[in-house]
């Protein structure tokens, strides 16, 4: 199987693979799918649910009966068969012919004008096809087949835009990630193994999971949300969404054990997602730019360290970690006061962040003793 891939972080004893697949009081209402909660109340603004004790809601509110049929302020969006309804067309089929194999993955309809639309999907799914090399077609809901064009790819990301002469296409809804609490409900969608139209619904099982895909040079680091929403080879590219239908992940890997299906693995309940929070600045940047950008911290980690936290190897000249003072034989232990395990971990908060945020880098010095440093990230441009 190509394009194996572990957490470091993890340290789970599983093989993990890439979701594409080869063919031949604030109470947020997140983790609930379905029942009536007679005191909810629905910001008007934003849409996001809130618990109300005395049965009453603020004037930028309104009143609503969660799984009642005539809430007008929460429209298609208190059960899974709705959400399905709500969502569905704007998830499509990507499949990939080149070199004489074709592979299958998902994508979500991200943006559309009259003449076109932008689909976004994983970088992996679409990489055989880069430069020429094959054909994209996208299949929508309606089961037409769309020729599609690479708008731009980041392999550091695991992220891509295609684009299709298709226009006035339904956009999916943009949710926000960084809201996500562990045991929120969530719904993947996609054509695992080949087959398209598929929902799997779930819970985010963990968040800020640190997982590296890919090979040397061209890993991707993905500050993943961890789901047991069954995410097979297929699903990778397809949304994650809550339970509002707004999409807060990008189905990009699963954990397996062995092989389920014609050669290929499936799912044991551990998938994971690009947080469309983080994802979104790459994917505007790839739209307007066709190439996007990633922050840089300027330094080198020793791949041979076994201790706790990640071991500076190296510093590149005038960079973020040398302006900041940062000396090269560092030992990383914590960045924005999380904990380093390891330069997996390290790396993934880095990439969380856009180039120019400042960030707080507790480190341990060569000479003994812990020292926090302030760095301002510098920035790098996608091959």
């Amino acid at each position: 199987m190509k394009n194996l891939f572990k957490s470091t972080a993890a340290k789970v004893s599983v093989g993990f693979i890439l979701g594409v697949s080869t063919v031949g009081g604030v109470a947020s209402a997140a983790g609930v799918f379905g029942g009536n909660v007679t005191n909810a109340c629905v910001d008007n603004k934003t849409n996001a649910i809130y618990a109300s004790l005395n049965g009453t809601c603020s004037a930028s509110r309104t009143a609503v009966t969660l799984g009642s049929s005539t809430s007008s302020a929460l429209p298609a969006v208190t059960s899974i068969k709705s959400i399905v309804a709500k969502v569905s067309p704007s998830v499509v089929t990507v499949n990939v012919t080149a070199g004489g194999n074709s592979d299958t993955g998902s994508g979500s309809i991200y943006k559309s004008d009259a003449t076109s639309s932008y689909i976004v999907t994983n970088n992996h799914v679409i990489a055989s096809a880069i430069g020429g090399a094959g054909t994209i077609e996208v299949e929508l809901d309606n089961g037409d087949s769309v020729p599609a064009t690479i708008v731009g790819a980041d392999s550091n990301y695991d992220l891509a835009v295609l684009k299709i002469a298709r226009g006035n296409q339904p956009a999916i809804q943009i949710g926000n990630s960084s809201t996500l609490n562990i045991g929120d409900s969530v719904i993947a969608f996609g054509s695992p193994l080949g087959l398209d139209h598929t929902v799997t619904a779930g819970i985010v099982s963990s968040l800020n999971r640190p997982v590296t895909t890919g090979t040397t040079g061209t890993e991707s680091y993905v500050d993943a949300i961890q789901t047991d929403a069954a995410i097979n080879p297929g699903n990778s590219g397809g949304p994650l969404t809550d339970s509002l239908g707004q999409m807060v992940g990008i189905n990009s890997a699963i954990a397996t054990l062995g092989s389920s299906f014609s050669g290929q693995s499936g799912s044991i309940g551990v998938g994971f997602s690009i947080p469309i929070s983080e994802a979104q600045r790459v994917i505007n940047e790839i739209i307007a730019n066709g190439k996007a950008t990633r922050p840089v911290l300027g330094v080198y980690f020793d791949t041979t360290y076994t201790g706790k936290g990640a071991k500076i190897s190296g510093l590149t000249a005038n960079d973020a970690a040398q302006k900041a003072g940062i000396p090269s034989g560092s030992i990383v232990t914590a960045i924005d006061g999380i904990k380093i395990p390891d330069s997996v971990t390290a790396i993934v908060r880095i990439r969380a962040h856009a180039p120019g945020d400042s960030v707080s880098v507790t480190v341990t010095l060569p000479t003994g003793g812990s020292k926090t440093f302030t760095a301002t990230l510098g920035s790098a441009t996608t091959n």
